[in-house]
């Protein structure tokens, strides 16, 4: 059982949850970033992806808005890694764990890495959709 799955919107803490099983901290991008490819071509959508690990994935827009401008929506992937003092966490390879406490959801003994796992969580989210309408979209990783 998913611990985010009751929180909404549900497709964004679905992804944000995805994305914190995957290390990526500031310089150690490699994994999320074909994380953000492999979700690409498992949606059938135009990607790049650069040496810098930098991911563009780009999404037609919905029937009736092929020709609306194109929305550009940016986010980065790396997180800040701080631990709590005790704390044994490889941010090289172990996952965020997340939590509710309340209404907020936190991380045990470390950063959540919620200021980019959010941003990225929601593009994931947008690109995924087949339920809303919207002109083409670039979202820049």
């Amino acid at each position: 059982m998913a611990v985010l799955e009751n929180c909404e919107p549900k497709r964004v803490f679905h992804y944000f949850e995805e994305i914190c099983k995957i290390p990526h901290g500031s310089g150690n991008t490699k994994q999320i970033s074909d994380y953000l490819v492999q979700f690409a071509k498992d949606h059938d959508l135009k990607y790049v992806q650069d040496e810098m690990n930098n991911v563009v994935i780009y999404k037609p827009g919905t029937a009736g808005y092929e020709n609306a401008p194109v929305v550009i929506i940016q986010g980065h992937m790396d997180m800040v890694c701080e631990k709590n003092a005790g704390t044994v966490h490889d941010f090289e390879k172990d996952p965020i764990i997340p939590y509710i406490e309340g209404e907020w959801v936190k991380a045990k003994g470390t950063t959540l890495g919620a200021d980019d796992g959010i941003g990225m969580a929601a593009q994931l989210a947008l690109l995924a959709s087949e339920d809303i309408k919207h002109g083409p979209l670039e979202c820049l990783f």
